[in-house]
C-alpha cells in the first residue's frame, strides 16, 4: 500500500520504494495524472543523475509530491552522498543538480544534500529530520532505493 492507513498523506510514516514502484504510487495519488507524471519524471531524472555519480548513498523524497496534493509543482529531494563525493569533480547535469538554486530552475526540484560524514548523530536521525516541517509537524518521506538486478 502506498499510503498510510490513517490519512490521504504518507504522513508520519517512512516508506521505502524502488523508483519503478514509487512511480505507480505517484500515479495512484493523481487527480491530475499528467502533472504528477511530469513531476515524477523530474524525480526519475534527478535520481538517475545522482546515481550516475557513483556516490549516491540514499535518496529521500518529501514535501507535497509524496502527499495526495492534487497539483504538486515540484519535488523535494534529500541526497545523502558517500564521503568520497566531491562536487568539484562533477560536470554537466550532475554539477547543476548539486547547486540548489540551479537545480530548482533546471530540474524543477529543491535538492538538498550532505556527505555521510556530515550527518547529525547518525543517518536515521538525519533522515528523521526531513520528516519535520518548518512548523514542527511531522510529514511522510519516501526513500528511493536501487532496483535489484
Amino acid at each position: 500500500m502506498c499510503l498510510c492507513p490513517h490519512s490521504r498523506l504518507m504522513a508520519i510514516c517512512r516508506q521505502v520504494f524502488t523508483l519503478r514502484h514509487s512511480q505507480k504510487c505517484w500515479s495512484a495519488l493523481a487527480v491530475d495524472p499528467p502533472q504528477r507524471m511530469l513531476v515524477g519524471l523530474r524525480l526519475e531524472r534527478i535520481y538517475n543523475v545522482a546515481w550516475a555519480t557513483g556516490h549516491l548513498a540514499r535518496c529521500v523524497v518529501f514535501g507535497s509530491f509524496v502527499t495526495a496534493k492534487s497539483f504538486p509543482n515540484d519535488v523535494d529531494v534529500f541526497l545523502l552522498m558517500e564521503d568520497t563525493f566531491d562536487v568539484s569533480q562533477l560536470t554537466g547535469k550532475a554539477r547543476l543538480l548539486f547547486e540548489h538554486a540551479v537545480a530548482q530552475t533546471r530540474f524543477g526540484a529543491s535538492v538538498f544534500w550532505l556527505r555521510r560524514l556530515a550527518v547529525l548523530n547518525d543517518e536515521q536521525t538525519t533522515l528523521s529530520h526531513w520528516q519535520i516541517t518548518r512548523e514542527g509537524h511531522h510529514r511522510g518521506i519516501v526513500e528511493i532505493i536501487p532496483e535489484l538486478p
